[in-house]
């Protein structure tokens, strides 16, 4: 699980790798650093040939880490190119990059939380944002099921318990 109770702003999780959990999806990738200064100036998917470069460069990233054995770089450029797809696809499928009418996470009572995740705007398919979320899918799968990744996650966890 991951630990959102953490000081993020002064910690440095590649010397402090322990402290890591992968947690479920993207959860973390914009507060653990080094990694997010690292990778966040390369993600981009506002077009398709952007959504190219960006992923293909955030990919080596990810294969860089795993060559230095940082499993928690590794997984934040993995994150990263999750985080492409799934941004693009919610541009791709409502033009404001926002789903819902209000922000659910803002509501204060339960009631109004289920209300609001009840008030989903209109799709409005951009294909352009498709194909960015496409390109990045593909790497985000590539990553996700490399094998020394896997062996790294493994690891990870056998040996800080997450």
């Amino acid at each position: 699980m991951f630990d959102y109770s953490l000081d993020f702003k002064n910690i440095n999780f590649r010397e402090h790798p322990e402290l890591y959990r992968v947690g479920k999806g993207e959860q973390g990738v914009l507060l653990v650093e080094p990694y997010k200064s690292e990778i966040l100036p390369y993600w981009r998917f506002k077009t398709p040939d952007i959504a190219k470069e960006s992923s293909e460069k955030i990919y080596q990233m990810f294969f860089e880490y795993l060559e230095q054995d940082d499993f928690v770089g590794a997984d934040m450029a993995r994150k990263f190119l999750q985080m492409g797809y799934t941004r693009s696809r919610r541009y791709a499928n409502h033009k404001s990059g926002r789903k819902y009418k209000t922000n659910p996470q803002k509501e204060t009572s339960k009631e109004a939380h289920t209300q609001a995740r009840l008030d989903i705007l209109p799709n409005e398919v951009d294909p352009i944002k498709a194909e960015s979320a496409a390109i990045f899918k593909e790497k985000w799968m590539q990553a996700k099921m490399n094998e020394k990744y896997l062996q790294l996650l493994a690891r990870h966890k056998q040996k800080y318990a997450d």
